[in-house]
């Protein structure tokens, strides 16, 4: 169903029949000569329709995008985006994994990839972006932006919404926008005789349909709602009112000249995004949705073919708004809520949770939705989207949240892992503040398994603390328990605290091994780097290269390139490329690594430290003195918040004499994880002041930020510290 559905969302619509030409508006859009063209109006306007009208009579190469409401995060949106747009450019399918990300991973790292994929397309080429009011969150605008600052010249692309994009502002100063707003899209009598004439309403006469557009206000969904009533034999001129108020009366005109069943199918199935015969049979409760559906577009009530096969369809948004209202109003709320129940039971069992949790919510189950959710946390973080997860969050709401232990594990751990200092502090107060003597023994047990590991990862108590609660959670987290890699690499770290090199060589070398067995990235990816290190100590340079290798390439086929997690892997796969005389590999993942190291705060101070130690070590091995003296000065940062880290204390001061002992020129001071957060504003026409309101710092700290920033690039722009940044490999690739 994903790919279906997928599928759907890049599938070139065909031009409906019967429809005005927009002909006009389309040739002045494509003359303008502008990089972006926006249509924004309310619904009913006719915009799906105009870019349908524009693709169809297009003879550069193109491109369609379909967003809805599950795009709300950039990596989401830059996935689809990508997907559409392989057939523009070669370049997007070698990129399209790699667009996982999350803030500024995805505006640093997934935007500029796929900018720089399609500003490589060998011809020009048309983009279109429908209902791109979905994605209006400031990181997908910011995404978006990236993104279309690239498009070549003597290519567009389309957006249309209901609302004007935040993003038009910034590209309007710049001469780079081209608009279509109401005005342009209401329709005058000629075309409103159009619409009427190809409906079969003919017989209206001119003075009658004048009055309708007045009456209409030249809103076209309005004017067709009226043609389909006078076919009808309604009094169609007879109307009045706003447009919402003209559509609810036009829409009870339509369908109250419909069967009864046919009707009751119309109001029940509005409560799925995209219909299937399947999915409506389901939550119906019928045998025959598939004759209904084919007889409802062949009437052309408002419903829309999503794939070729004819399998998939969706209501126009404006008609499934009023068949929501109507559902309500008919049949009441409980009905309501049982048809959610039945779309989350379908969903769950073809295979789409996402979906499931959608309905769930909407049938206020928020139990097993919290259930869902905190089953997904994980997957959702390693596919950056995060923003879903949060909405859903706020959907359940907060006494749901802090009264459900699996959901506050998830989101803190989720937190910790991304780096997310105020939330994780958030979420692992609730955690120490929830009574778990009210659960149920097993229960109690597994709670506080998951609870000690947070503890451990905190380190908040210091190393004993944290090899006591390691203990705890190897001896109490079940074998077939989804954590149980976690807790084999914890204790792992407890191990190295202490000082104990093979029971840490074991644990790290299951949890592996247990990881791999589960799917789970993220151990593997924090366990090999470790053994590699133990293998350097040795002098065993072939068993650390293959460690590091393990480590890389589930970094690249997982797609979390830019995650916290994977700060250590780079710097140590970078001292192994880098021992093997291969400077251009060192480099490069010596880039990829300080990147990650933004979101390597006290959070989870022992990886923290570690990775930084592995950073100073490949920097020294390139001769950046200035580099590895910045980030002891971090690695001091980190001890001040965390100050007991057992045996890594000591590798520090030993590593802090290395330094000593080195000349004190050479090399550049890098840039900071704030500067480095920072770093890919830059791409954008943010303002100063806005920028320091994305990352919620004073306007001061930006102006400081940037000109440090400047510095170390040896810039003096904007675009030269962009251009310097992504030769350095700290933007993009």
């Amino acid at each position: 169903m994903s790919t279906v559905l997928l599928g759907s969302k890049i599938q070139v619509p065909a031009v409906r029949p019967g429809g005005v030409s927009r002909a006009r508006l389309v040739d002045r859009a494509r003359g303008s000569g502008a990089r972006v063209v926006s249509v924004a109006a309310p619904a009913g306007y006719g915009k799906s329709t105009l870019l349908a009208q524009w693709a169809a009579g297009e003879d550069r190469r193109i491109a369609w995008v379909s967003l809805d409401r599950t795009d709300v995060d950039p990596a989401a949106v830059l996935s689809v985006i990508a997907a559409a747009s392989v057939e523009l450019s070669p370049v997007v399918g070698d990129v399209i994994d790699d667009l996982r990300g999350i803030g500024t991973a995805a505006l640093g790292r997934s935007a500029p990839l796929l900018a720089g994929a399609l500003a490589a397309a060998p011809d020009d080429f048309v983009l279109f972006i429908d209902d791109v009011h979905w994605a209006e969150s400031e990181d997908c605008q910011d995404a978006l932006e990236i993104l279309f600052a690239r498009v070549p010249d003597g290519s567009q692309v389309v957006i249309a919404g209901r609302r004007e994009s935040a993003l038009l502002a910034r590209l309007r100063a710049v001469g780079d926008a081209w608009e279509i707003g109401v005005d342009d899209l209401s329709l005058d009598d000629a075309g409103a005789r159009t619409i009427f004439d190809r409906a079969g309403a003919a017989h209206v006469p001119d003075e009658h349909l004048t009055r309708i557009v007045e009456h209409c206000e030249g809103w076209p969904t309005g004017l067709f709602l009226c043609a389909l009533v006078a076919r009808s034999g309604g009094d169609a001129a007879a109307v009045t009112g706003t447009d919402r108020f003209v559509a609810d009366y036009l829409y009870r005109e339509c369908i109250a000249r419909l069967p009864i069943d046919v009707q009751e199918f119309l109001r029940r199935s509005s409560i799925l995004e995209q219909l299937s015969a399947a999915s409506c049979d389901a939550v119906v409760g019928i045998t025959d949705s598939r004759a209904k559906l084919r007889e409802l577009e062949a009437s052309n009530l408002f419903l829309i073919g999503l794939d070729r096969n004819r399998g998939w369809f969706r209501f126009h948004p404006l008609f499934r708004e009023f068949l929501e209202t109507e559902l309500e109003r008919t049949e009441g709320s409980a009905a309501v809520v049982e048809l959610h129940r039945r779309a989350a039971a379908w969903h769950e069992a073809d295979g789409d949770p996402v979906q499931a949790i959608e309905h769930l919510l909407r049938a206020h189950e928020v139990q097993r939705a919290a259930e869902r959710i905190a089953e997904l946390s994980l997957p959702m973080y390693q596919l950056g989207q995060v923003s879903t997860l949060k909405r859903w969050l706020a959907d359940l709401g907060d006494d749901i949240v802090s009264g459900f232990p699996p959901l506050i594990v998830s989101m803190t751990w989720t937190a910790i892992l991304l780096g997310d200092v105020a939330a994780g502090e958030r979420w692992s107060r609730r955690l120490e503040s929830f009574d778990a003597e009210g659960l149920p023994a097993p229960d109690r047990v597994l709670f506080e398994s998951a609870r000690a590991m947070i503890r451990a990862a905190l380190c908040e108590h210091g190393h004993l603390r944290f090899v006591e609660e390691a203990a705890f959670a190897m001896q109490h987290e079940p074998e077939s328990s989804a954590w149980r890699d976690q807790a084999l690499h914890l204790w792992g770290v407890a191990c190295v605290f202490t000082d104990d090199q093979e029971a840490a060589k074991a644990a790290f070398e299951t949890a592996i091994d247990v990881a791999t067995a589960a799917g789970n990235a993220d151990t593997v990816i924090l366990s090999a780097p470790e053994l590699a290190l133990f293998a350097i100590e040795r002098g065993d340079w072939a068993a650390a290269r293959a460690y590091a290798s393990l480590a890389v390439e589930t970094v690249d086929s997982s797609h979390m390139d830019g995650y916290p997690t994977t700060a250590l892997a780079l710097a140590v796969a970078a001292r192994v490329a880098l021992h093997d005389g291969d400077r251009e590999r060192g480099v490069r993942l010596l880039a990829r690594a300080m990147r990650a190291r933004i979101g390597c705060t006290h959070l989870l101070p022992y990886l923290s430290v570690r990775a930084r130690k592995q950073l100073i070590r490949a920097h020294l091995a390139v001769d950046d003195r200035a580099a590895a003296r910045h980030l002891m000065r971090e690695i001091d940062d980190l001890l001040r918040r965390r100050p007991d880290v057992g045996a890594l204390s000591a590798q520090v001061e030993h590593l802090r004499g290395v330094l000593a002992a080195e000349p004190a020129a050479g090399g550049s001071v890098p840039l900071t994880p704030a500067e480095l957060r920072l770093l890919p504003y830059l791409q954008t026409h943010l303002t100063i002041a806005e920028i320091g309101r994305r990352l919620f710092i004073s306007r001061n700290t930006v102006s400081s930020e940037v000109g440090s920033i400047y510095r170390k690039l040896g810039v003096t722009t904007r675009s030269a510290a962009v251009e310097r940044a992504s030769e350095v490999g700290l933007l993009g690739g």
